[in-house]
């Protein structure tokens, strides 16, 4: 394996580990002082939020609970109302984003859920007041956001598997890899993270990666893609000229333990399933950590380090994260008791099958490279505002 790929694989997991220790660290409880009245019931709300909840100061100012006030999101008295069509609207702009670029979809259901739906500023009312209540809801967030997240890319699995433009084995190595990451991370932090942590923690990480695929836009790093750039521009000269794409797909030419090949418009490629087992374990971790996809972390992998074009990645991403999805909302329902809004679920998903529906049917006319720097743009205009918003306090770009 080169020594490269070594180094960028440890620096992943170093970076996770760091944000572990952080957050262990880090678990301040509520303030000591006079003891507020609580509200003392659980509201009908079921699970450990209906016991936290319980427990949280009641009142009528901000990190309290009125018991009297209308019903918001995830059931709670005075939370903020969910408009349902600006959230099929975003659902839709999530669905076609994520089976566009094979990412992104749990990043800006994320803001979504934090920034256009309000919610972040609410959760972050309760750091003090009601720290538990902080932490579940933080806890739903992540999860909301896996769900969007899961239903695209099983539309975009199917619809690009169709399209013979994924690559099923080194897909299918990922999302076996993804299973230890997304079962383990739940469990260890379920309940744990603050809304101020997750929130900056998610920056970050967006955009360091969309600091690295800034790179390879230049013309440096476009330099070491020549086979990812030869397919591409074969694919989309068979588009020009409206020929049969999937004729010339991907076709599976060895399949073994330590080595996989495969062709894509007469392009070969090739990985080891061993290290992509392992890449899908960190990969699935943070995104597990930060309630994402991980698409955002498979698509530099996949361009980076196996040299992918970008018209096979988008598949091969959403099949990888179809897996680790499934287990990580599984894990957080059952293991983190993470709550649910059902109604709001329910609407999103609809604008996400809309989204997922239209992406790979539009995704073959945008050309390789701005498929690469509309994700850049994106991570580093996310990632900057949730850094700063979360360890700061206030976002250095207009959210």
């Amino acid at each position: 394996m080169k020594k490269g790929i070594v180094h960028k694989i440890a620096l992943v997991t170093l970076l996770l580990m760091l944000a572990i220790l952080v957050l262990g660290a880090s678990g301040v409880g509520a303030q000591q002082g006079s003891q507020p009245q609580l509200v003392g019931s659980d509201l009908g709300l079921k699970g450990k939020l209906g016991e936290a909840i319980a427990n949280a100061p009641v009142g009528t100012g901000k990190g309290e609970i009125d018991p009297n006030a209308p019903r918001g999101a995830f059931g709670i008295p005075g939370a903020p109302q969910i408009n349902y069509l600006v959230a099929i609207l975003w659902a839709i702009w999530v669905g076609w984003i994520f089976s566009t670029v094979g990412a992104f979809g749990g990043i800006m259901a994320g803001v979504g859920h934090m920034t256009v739906y309000g919610l972040g500023d609410y959760i972050k009312t309760f750091k003090n007041t009601a720290p538990q209540v902080n932490k579940l809801l933080t806890d739903s967030i992540r999860t909301s956001n896996q769900f969007l997240v899961g239903l695209s890319s099983l539309l975009s699995t199917i619809n690009y598997l169709r399209a013979k433009r994924l690559a099923w084995p080194l897909g299918l190595a990922l999302g076996l890899g993804s299973i230890v990451g997304a079962v383990a991370i739940p469990a260890l932090t379920g309940g744990k993270v603050s809304f101020s942590q997750y929130q900056g923690w998610f920056g970050l990480f967006v955009f360091v990666v969309g600091g690295v695929l800034l790179y390879e836009t230049t013309p440096r790093g476009q330099a070491s893609k020549k086979a990812a750039k030869e397919a591409a521009k074969a694919f989309e000269q068979s588009i020009k000229e409206k020929k049969d794409e999937a004729s010339q797909g991907i076709r599976v030419t060895q399949w073994g333990l330590t080595e996989s090949k495969f062709t894509f418009f007469g392009v070969e490629f090739k990985f080891n399933p061993i290290w992509a087992f392992v890449g899908g374990v960190v990969i699935a971790a943070i995104s597990a950590f930060l309630g994402v996809g991980g698409g955002f972390l498979y698509v530099p992998y996949l361009t980076s380090i196996v040299g992918l074009p970008m018209f096979v990645v988008a598949g091969t991403s959403a099949m990888a994260v179809l897996v680790s999805m499934l287990t990580s909302i599984t894990t957080y329902i059952t293991v983190a008791g993470a709550a649910m809004d059902w109604g709001m679920i329910g609407v999103e998903l609809i604008g996400v099958f809309i989204g997922s529906m239209i992406g790979p049917r539009t995704q073959k006319y945008i050309p390789d490279i701005w498929l690469k720097r509309i994700f850049v743009l994106l991570a580093l205009y996310v990632g900057l505002g949730y850094f700063s918003k979360g360890f700061f306090g206030t976002a250095w770009v207009p959210m």
